[in-house]
């Protein structure tokens, strides 16, 4: 039985950042992947306080230096209506730019980081069955011949992502207050003139007769961009055929998304998952925590979940030393709750975004600029910035803002140029 300080489940951006910070503050990490990298992922629109968390890893250099599409905001559009959000005119003091990046090579390059800074990856490695009845964890993992093996270990973190390693084992699983939505996505070679669309910003669609129906177009460098959409599984239902034809038919649906994508190339498959949102009944327990989406996942219309995920990662690797070194931490405080707490933000504006209040703000005719500030920084990511009103007060604010907001956006919203 091999013996080890830390076990980390899964090299995603929660597994390659929460490993970095405890290789770089002297511990003893082993990553085990059950993939091999580069995988194809959703989730390629960061915000800019991702980036405050990859450079606490030592890896912003790298991912500077990457070439990806820079991201300056995001752009939100119903029919003829368009509005957006510039990440520098928010109210809390961060970044004011990300970046929009396949996936596939965001993730290997920051798993490669980790593994520079000396934190040792095993890809392929599935984890079999997990033992927490003793005061050292047990992890039994299975390798692509499948051979077995058992790791104990002081710490196991849980960044398995969608694979919900340790909540699926352990039965942590519950169900999710959204109701159950479905995507469609694919990447595609979008054939955009240049000057017909702001690349630097995620374009969020509204469908023209159905509120709560979306797409997502997220430009990446070199011409290529990530498209989706979200809905009922009864919605999409309606729509026959292959995934491909059924998101075609959708994309012809909105005039304004039809016309950008006219001369683009379909050359990947259409992917689609449904019920993705995911809760569990707790964050932590003796000898593991669980990190990102192998925990909590909302929704995609505001690409908090990489946010999440690094977050959740930096905290829990910062509570982690210090229990290691022979501090006593108190998990629920130092952990799961201020980590909630931000998470609860964006479920406020999740929900007010299918329930059409923010759709009522964001079209808003004439919308007060220092509200536009502080909801910009929740689209910035910074929902843990306790002196932004529109975080410490999220569900109040936006009621009374949507409020203020409704009779302009009944209407239609501001028109105006599509970039």
């Amino acid at each position: 039985m091999e013996d080890r300080e830390i076990i980390v489940i899964g090299a995603g951006p929660a597994g390659s950042i929460a490993s970095s910070l405890l290789k770089r503050a002297g511990h003893d990490v082993v990553v085990l992947e059950r993939e091999s990298f580069p995988r194809f992922s959703i989730g390629e629109s960061l915000l800019p306080h991702c980036l405050d968390l990859v450079a606490e890893a030592g890896m912003i250099g790298a991912i500077d230096a990457a070439g990806f599409q820079l991201k300056n905001g995001a752009a939100f559009a119903r029919g003829d209506y368009y509005a957006d959000f510039d990440f520098g005119q928010q109210y809390s003091r961060g970044r004011a730019t990300a970046f929009q990046v396949p996936r596939a090579r965001f993730d290997q390059l920051l798993a490669d980081e980790a593994e520079r800074q000396g934190v040792e990856i095993r890809y392929r490695t599935g984890i079999a069955a997990v033992d927490f009845s003793s005061a050292r964890p047990a992890v039994t993992t299975r390798d692509a011949a499948g051979n077995a093996a058992t790791l104990r270990a002081d710490f196991v973190l849980d960044a398995s992502g969608f694979g919900r390693c340790l909540a699926r084992q352990l039965e942590l699983e519950r169900p999710s207050p959204f109701p159950v939505r479905q995507a469609l996505f694919t990447h595609l070679a979008d054939g955009i003139p240049r000057g017909s669309f702001d690349r630097q910003k995620i374009r969020i669609v509204v469908h023209p007769r159905h509120r709560e129906v979306w797409f997502w177009l997220i430009p990446f460098s070199g011409g290529r961009s990530s498209l989706g959409v979200v809905a009922t599984p009864e919605f999409l239902a309606g729509f026959g055929g292959t995934p491909e034809a059924r998101l075609r038919a959708l994309v012809a649906e909105d005039g304004g998304l039809a016309g950008l994508l006219g001369a683009a190339r379909w050359d990947t498959a259409v992917r689609e998952i449904t019920g993705y949102s995911a809760s569990v009944s707790t964050l932590h327990g003796r000898g593991f925590a669980l990190l990102g989406n192998a925990a909590e996942f909302l929704d995609p219309v505001f690409s908090s979940g990489v946010t999440i995920a690094m977050r959740s990662a930096s905290m829990a690797a910062a509570a982690l030393h210090r229990q290691l070194g022979g501090e006593r931490v108190d998990w629920d405080e130092e952990f799961s709750r201020p980590l909630l707490r931000g998470v609860d933000v964006f479920r406020a504006y999740v929900e007010a975004w299918y329930d059409g209040r923010f759709q009522d703000i964001v079209f808003c005719q004439n919308p007060p600029e220092k509200f536009r500030a502080m909801i910009c920084s929740v689209l910035a990511g910074y929902v843990w910035d306790v002196d932004n009103p529109f975080v410490t007060d999220a569900r109040r604010r936006l009621a009374q803002v949507a409020q203020l907001c409704a009779a302009d956006s009944h209407g239609g919203g501001t028109a105006g140029d599509r970039p």
